[in-house]
């Protein structure tokens, strides 16, 4: 983590000009096709969302902008995100929320996180979250074109918030919405681009092995 010095911070300008809203949070969601991460998926014997979570952990953390929150009044450069994720309890309607780093391969991740999931006996595990989470869900049962998360109250919550629903099939490939809330103090749509291009490239060395 490093510690940003304002008066030679490039995004000053910004950064002062968004810190006057009380909500300087927006949302933006685009159509991504996801069929090679999908298949790779599948034939590794993975799960998808796993597969995801990973993928978009990944992405997030390759853009800088994405690790820059506020801690103790202070705007830091965090060295990494970790997911903080939606899974369902099997056998009922109920969900928790799974936080583990984001670790070693695709397949090594997807193992750990059935773990953790399957092990878990709270909703969630307080101890864990921290500003330096990104919040994660998904929607698998339908075709969502937008997802707002519950209320952010607080301007300095830095917390990317990235979810997505059920894929369509188009021209025998896999469409999914891609949703994300973020904090135009630090994010503007430049970095949603780049966070888009990092997910293709790291979705492509997955499937390259």
């Amino acid at each position: 983590m490093n510690i940003i010095n304002l008066n030679t911070w490039n995004r000053k300008e910004l950064f002062d000009l968004f810190s006057k809203s009380k909500n300087p949070f927006y949302m933006v969601t685009f159509r991504y096709d996801v069929t090679d991460l999908y298949d790779h998926a599948k034939k590794e014997g993975l799960s998808f969302y796993y597969a995801m979570v990973y993928a978009v952990t990944k992405a997030v953390n390759r853009v800088e902008n994405f690790r820059y929150a506020i801690q103790d009044g202070q705007v830091v450069l965090l060295s990494e995100r970790i997911p903080s994720f939606t899974d369902m309890k099997k056998g009922g309607d109920l969900f928790q929320i799974v936080t583990i780093p984001c670790e070693g391969t695709v397949g090594e991740f997807a193992v750990e996180a059935r773990r953790a999931s399957e092990a878990q006996k709270s909703f969630i595990d307080f101890e864990k979250e921290t500003e330096a989470a990104i919040y994660l869900t998904c929607a698998p049962w339908l075709d969502i074109t937008a997802l707002r998360n519950e209320g952010i109250s607080d301007p300095d919550d830095s917390i990317p918030r990235i979810g997505w629903g059920k894929f369509t099939e188009e021209n025998e490939r896999k469409l999914l919405c891609i949703s994300m809330e973020v904090n135009h103090r630090f994010i503007d749509g430049i970095h949603l681009a780049q966070f888009q291009d990092a997910l293709t490239e790291v979705i492509d060395e997955i499937c390259l092995g």
